[in-house]
């Protein structure tokens, strides 16, 4: 994880990019991210809370133990393939925010809003709610041996965590990157707990359920569409492979390590993922870890005795870090979107001396607190997983496009498009059946993305608004600014139109005390 000035410069400065690569006076990121470092930000933002929680929706989904380990071996390679084709716009196009910023280019504002618009409202604030969640349970399970903990516990304790990480994130971006590396220690004693447990597991002999005859018999009736759907439980578990492509400008020779990065990482986390659920069921028959919520806690409780209480504690400590690190992540896509017009101008500021984003984490905070009304986990991954899968087609996609719109601009990664139409066959089929089988789920997914429609005409597209309008957003940005204390960073003013737009619309306090502002070292 980089330090807390360049994530900033990593958000705000690709406002500039053109100025960087025609040697204007544009602030230039620094390329301190090297191959070690990049594998090390695919491999921890990708392992967090799914392996502890997605293990049970595979493996309830897939109907045998034989194809949920399928499910996430393959799993794996799509997201691989994912993985390239990001890899090629990543450095065709390198802008902060990601698919995002991609889709934008492409397809045009609308479309690139619509992304913006449930990545704000759905996708980001039902990672972190599932995340905190998952730490509630793995904190109160142990509490709660013979029955499940009660659910206004589970949502209290992880409004508590929102909370105290939206604190420190806000307080200080190093306290931040400190917490995030102490509990990703959790994170990594928790998994190789697992696997060596499930090796030792399968030297003495307990391989039951992976003998082939056993791992294929169903305990239900194999049915398409909940294939399906463990496809997208096992994707979240996936989620967060295409962050890298958020800090491309930062990499050291993007176009060797970016795709080196991804060749490494995403293998590794494969290997872990299905080792990880082959242990699994090492302890546990298909009955025994669907009737489990928390599975690793039960996994412990089997093997490791009157040490059994390692096991939540360190599943919690790598959950605790996952929603720190989702918290701090988010305010990348948040700059990116506000930068481009596409969002209030507030959530684009830092505090005056903390360099934080304040408002930022603090509307990502709130609309989290909101998603932790549903305490069912899975159906918000379902959610995070269609909603996701729908713009990574989107975005794949748009790589082909692309290819024919301008087949002459430089690429420095070029693949095969054999592997984005690989991508967009498995993508097809994943939605399609999971609109079948789910379609209030994926149907109120779709509708919360379309509420973006009218809001991108009124709020983005129309220009000639009415003066009491306009007048009314520059008091609410004011206040923001007063109660957060926050400045648009003069280094991400923007360019061009849009750029002048949100320069126009900043509040007095930042044209007043503009002396002040540019005075402050972040």
């Amino acid at each position: 994880m980089t330090d807390g000035p360049r994530q900033r410069s990593s958000t705000a400065g690709s406002a500039k990019d053109g100025d960087k690569e025609s040697g204007g006076g544009g602030v230039a990121l620094k390329k301190e991210i090297g191959l070690v470092s990049a594998c090390g930000i695919i491999v921890g933002n990708i392992i967090g809370s799914g392996i502890f929680v997605s293990p049970k929706g595979v493996m309830e989904n897939a109907s045998s133990v034989g194809v949920a380990l399928i499910v996430w071996i393959v799993t794996g390679v799509i997201t691989a393939i994912g993985a390239l084709c990001y890899a090629e716009l990543g450095v065709t196009i390198p802008k902060s925010g990601g698919d995002y910023s991609y889709v934008k280019d492409i397809f045009g504002g609308l479309a690139g809003f619509l992304r913006l618009w449930i990545a704000v409202l759905v996708i980001y604030p039902t990672n972190q709610a599932v995340i905190a969640l998952t730490f509630s349970n793995y904190v109160l399970q142990p509490l709660f041996p013979t029955c499940f903990p009660p659910e206004n516990g589970l949502r209290l304790l992880a409004a508590v965590c929102l909370l105290l990480l939206t604190w420190v994130n806000c307080s200080s971006v190093r306290w931040a990157t400190r917490v995030q590396d102490i509990f990703t220690a959790g994170k990594l004693l928790a998994l190789a707990l697992i696997i060596i447990m499930g090796i030792v597991q399968i030297c003495k002999g307990e391989y039951y359920w992976l003998e082939p005859a056993n791992a294929f018999e169903p305990f239900q009736d194999y049915d398409v569409g909940l294939i399906a759907l463990a496809f997208l439980q096992g994707s979240f578990a996936y989620g967060g492979w295409n962050f890298l492509n958020y800090v491309t400008e930062e990499l050291v020779d993007p176009y060797v390590n970016l795709p080196r990065a991804i060749f490494i990482s995403i293998p590794l986390v494969t290997f872990v993922y299905v080792f990880a659920n082959i242990a699994y069921v090492t302890a546990m028959s298909p009955p025994e870890l669907l009737a489990s919520n928390a599975v690793a806690v039960t996994f412990g409780e089997k093997l490791l005795g009157v040490m059994s209480w390692i096991m939540p504690i360190s599943v919690a400590l790598s959950t605790f870090g996952g929603v720190n690190g989702s918290l701090f992540t988010s305010s990348r896509l948040f700059f990116a979107g506000a930068r481009e017009g596409h969002l209030p101008s507030l959530l684009a500021m830092i505090h005056v001396k903390r360099c934080t984003p304040i408002p930022a984490l603090l509307f990502t905070c709130l609309s989290t607190l909101l998603m932790l009304c549903t305490s069912d986990m899975y159906t918000l991954i379902n959610y995070v997983g269609f909603i996701n899968y729908l713009f990574y087609g989107v975005t794949v996609a748009g790589q082909i496009v692309l290819r024919f719109k301008q087949p002459n601009i430089h690429r420095p990664i070029k693949v095969s498009l054999i592997w984005p139409v690989i991508y967009l066959i498995f993508w097809a089929f994943l939605l399609i059946f999971s609109l079948y089988s789910e379609p209030v789920v994926c149907g109120i997914g779709l509708a919360i993305m379309l509420t973006g429609v009218p809001v991108y005409f009124l709020g983005v597209y129309w220009d000639n608004k009415p003066q009491c309008f306009d007048a009314f957003v520059d008091k609410m940005t004011y206040l923001g600014q007063k109660f957060c204390v926050v400045v648009y960073p003069a280094e991400s003013s923007g360019s061009g139109e849009e750029g002048e737009e949100m320069k126009e619309a900043m509040s007095p306090l930042s044209k007043d005390d503009g002396d002040n502002h540019k005075s402050a070292d972040c």
